[in-house]
């Protein structure tokens, strides 16, 4: 009788990160204080809410928003709807995006968050619910001087102006710099949905002409 064995489990993201982060600091030379700090994310929110669906029934969803660092300034970074996204992923894609903002020189920090969910399944009313009551909670995290959501894997400028509204019903005022990533008409930058991909057709290409 053949024994079929199990595969191996791929190693975490965040696993993967960390190592990432081991290896840069050994080049660096950082001490154990700094890489200690750098290891761990300064805060992580872990959200479960219901939203009623078009049918009338609730489903309970669960979302993130994770911040890595804000040693450079307000933490940055996407939000992303997919049915994968967990706690590890996001801890990852936070620390990962602190590093690009460092590498720039740009004065941001790092943060991610993200939904378990498939948006694909959801009608445009549905999702509406999803993020407006997503937005709610994360409110107590995000804001233009301290945590700035972008659009990221299935979420659009649509998105990011009901989280946008949201905030600002909750505060009293209209707060375009709560995210980027929003449409034109409410403050949002030219190229911003091609920029993505415009940076890596340019890196690619300066790869293959040098």
């Amino acid at each position: 009788m053949a024994i079929q064995l199990m595969p191996e489990r791929a190693e975490s993201s965040h696993a993967v990160a960390l190592a990432q982060f081991g290896r840069a600091a050994d080049l660096l030379g950082f001490d154990d204080g700094v890489r200690a700090i750098l290891r761990a994310c300064k805060r992580e929110l872990t959200v479960h809410f219901p939203v009623r669906m078009d049918d009338g029934s609730i489903r309970l969803f669960h979302g993130y928003r994770v911040q890595h660092s804000m040693h450079r300034g307000p933490a940055k970074g996407g939000i992303r709807y997919h049915p994968e996204v967990d706690l590890d992923e996001v801890r990852a894609l936070a620390m990962w995006m602190t590093w690009k903002c460092a590498v720039v020189n740009v004065p941001f920090g790092g943060a991610k968050g993200g939904v378990t969910c498939q948006p694909r399944s959801l009608s445009r009313s549905e999702l509406e619910r999803l993020t407006r009551r997503y937005a709610g909670e994360i409110s107590i995290v995000i804001g233009p001087d301290g945590d700035i959501p972008a659009l990221d894997v299935n979420t659009d400028a649509q998105v990011m102006a009901w989280i946008m509204d949201t905030y600002s019903m909750n505060v009293g005022h209209s707060v375009p710099a709560v995210v980027t990533g929003k449409p034109l008409e409410i403050g949002g930058s030219e190229g911003r949905v091609d920029a993505t991909g415009r940076g890596a057709a340019i890196c690619a290409q300066r790869a293959t002409s040098a």
